[in-house]
C-alpha cells in the first residue's frame, strides 16, 4: 500500500477517532444560572438556591438519610418542586439539629432555598419542613394547634420516634441521598 493512502487512512481514523470523543453519550448537563426558565415572580437578592432540574433525576419518593451517633432517619420526598429539589443539590451536607419549641427538631441550610411554585402546608406529625423566614428545615414531631401556613413547605416524611430524633440533635448530622 503506498505511503500516501496509509496517511490518509490514519489520518482519517484519528479525526474519527478524535470527534468520536466529542460525541454525546448522554444528556447534556444542566445549564446553571440565568438559563433557567423565566419567572413572573422577580429574582431576589438574598442566597437563594435556584436550581436547575436535571430531566434523569427523579425528585418524588427520593429518599434522604439522616446519620448521627449510630442513629439514622430517612425521609422520602412528597413533591417535585423547587423547594426539593433545591433541598436536593445540596446534598450530601453536615448540619446541626436543635430541639425547637417541644414540637420540632430543626437545622439551618447553607443556603435559602428557592419557594416558587412551592405551596404551603398544613403539617403533620412525621413531617420534614422547610420554614421560608429562617431558611431552616424541621422534623415535626409535635404539631398540635398548628394549622396552614405559606411559610411551611412540605418537604417529605419520614418515620421515627421522638427518642430517635433526639439522637440526631446536639452534634454533627450527615445528610445524603439514599440509594
Amino acid at each position: 500500500m503506498p505511503v500516501l493512502t496509509k496517511t490518509l487512512i490514519a489520518g482519517s481514523l484519528a479525526m474519527l477517532f478524535a470527534l468520536t470523543g466529542c460525541a454525546a453519550t448522554g444528556p447534556a448537563p444542566a445549564a446553571s444560572g440565568p438559563s433557567a426558565p423565566a419567572s413572573a415572580t422577580p429574582a431576589s437578592a438574598d442566597t437563594t438556591d435556584t436550581p436547575s432540574a436535571s430531566p434523569a433525576r427523579q425528585v418524588e419518593g427520593s429518599v434522604v438519610r439522616f446519620t448521627a451517633r449510630g442513629v439514622s432517619v430517612d425521609v422520602v420526598i412528597g413533591a417535585d418542586n423547587a423547594a426539593t429539589r433545591g433541598f436536593l443539590s445540596m446534598l450530601p451536607l453536615t448540619l446541626t439539629l436543635e430541639e425547637f419549641s417541644g414540637r420540632e427538631k430543626i437545622g439551618y441550610l447553607p443556603r435559602k432555598l428557592d419557594t416558587t411554585g412551592s405551596p404551603g402546608s398544613d403539617p403533620e406529625d412525621g413531617d420534614l419542613i422547610y420554614f421560608v423566614p429562617w431558611g431552616n428545615i424541621g422534623f415535626y414531631y409535635n404539631t398540635a394547634g398548628i394549622g396552614h401556613s405559606d411559610q411551611v413547605i412540605h418537604l417529605g416524611t419520614y418515620q421515627a420516634t421522638t427518642e430517635q430524633l433526639t439522637k440526631l440533635q446536639g452534634g454533627d448530622v450527615t445528610v445524603t441521598l439514599a440509594g
